[in-house]
């Protein structure tokens, strides 16, 4: 049977896991612990009556309620699911980790990175586990893309430049970058050595208060440039990767069925002689190929992860620290856009 909080370790029959939130992302939370060995959702909570009818006509035999302490102070909860709006992040993971609750957090982890850094420590006095959804750090592209990398099939990293972009899903609390950044920027933390050094960021306000349309540029070590354009009012969905390396260069298209990873293989060479007249620039243009991605639902896998890391008691790679740094790089392009542009150190 389940046992509730500190683990050290040993096997368990089941995590019993309470879901705090089943709006948009909620459901999908619900679906896979169910789905995954060793969890089971005991306990649902959302503020909204008609969201919990759906939880109660889904799951006929579960427990819901309006009141996030039943499950925040159940003795048999043993983790918890926060899957609301980032503002209630923070006092929410701290009640749960309070009460001896490992925590899995919705993106991004906190609203500013002194609750981050609050929350990572109580949950290691507590030796407790924190996870982060940063789902993508799961599909078979990012996975695949992390192997190439490490593996230096595409040699040392040059830049990374996405393109996320479409009409809505408009966010009344958080802007554009809050909302849609943090897939890149996790992305990023998760395949480019070194922590970056600085960011610049620019954006507008057109509908409802906050930055709808955003560009960031973060500096890394060793020359790595990346470059992210986020936008609620596009006429096309887009969601395009490009990341370019010293031997190959690979192109992520993520709405497409098949052949979602590109890589290719060009290049530029550069040599020189005894004058800068005499520079020399060979361009190599390879073949193109499509490698076979592991077919896998990103979160069911996330949530398998999460399990393993309570049961096993390991350290996960999206930790409160992955959370942290993400904040941290969110904090940054908001003092830029606020200051128009201006290059903020990290």
């Amino acid at each position: 049977m389940s046992q509730n909080g500190n683990f050290n370790g040993a096997k368990t029959e089941m995590i019993r896991v309470g879901v705090i939130g089943y709006g948009y992302w909620g459901p999908n939370v619900v679906r896979n612990f169910f789905a995954v060995d060793h969890t089971r959702v005991d306990m649902i909570c959302d503020m909204n009556p008609n969201a919990l009818a759906r939880a109660k006509k889904n799951y006929p035999g579960l427990e819901v309620t309006t009141d996030p302490d039943e499950i925040l102070k159940s003795p048999k909860i043993d983790a918890v699911a926060v899957v609301t709006p980032v503002w209630t992040h923070y006092k929410l993971a701290k009640a749960a980790l309070e009460n001896g609750k490992h925590v899995f957090v919705e993106k991004p982890f906190t609203s500013t990175s002194e609750q981050a850094k609050e929350l990572i420590e109580l949950a290691a006095r507590k030796n407790l586990k924190i996870m982060v959804d940063h789902t993508f750090l799961f599909t078979g592209a990012v996975r695949k893309i992390r192997e190439l990398t490490e593996s230096g099939a595409l040699g040392d990293l040059y830049y990374y430049d996405s393109l996320r972009v479409n009409l809505g899903l408009f966010q009344h609390d958080v802007s554009v970058i809050w909302d849609l950044a943090p897939h890149d920027l996790s992305i990023m933390d998760h395949l480019i050595k070194g922590e970056p050094e600085a960011i610049v960021a620019t954006g507008e306000c057109h509908l409802n208060g906050v930055e709808d349309v955003a560009f960031m540029t973060i500096y890394f070590p060793n020359n790595v440039i990346a470059h992210i354009n986020v936008n609620w009012l596009s006429p096309v969905k887009i969601r395009m990767t490009m990341i370019g390396g010293q031997k190959k260069m690979l192109v992520w298209n993520d709405l497409v069925a098949d052949e979602k990873i590109r890589v290719y293989d060009k290049g530029v060479q550069i040599t020189s002689g005894d004058k800068v007249r005499e520079l020399l620039v060979n361009y190599r243009s390879g073949d193109m190929w499509a490698p076979q991605l592991e077919q896998v639902e990103a979160l069911h896998a996330e949530l398998e992860y999460f399990a393993d890391c309570i049961l096993n008691d390991k350290t996960p790679f999206n930790d409160g620290h992955a959370g942290l740094r993400v904040v941290r790089m969110l904090e940054a392009a908001d003092r830029s856009i606020k200051k128009r542009g201006e290059l903020v150190r990290l």
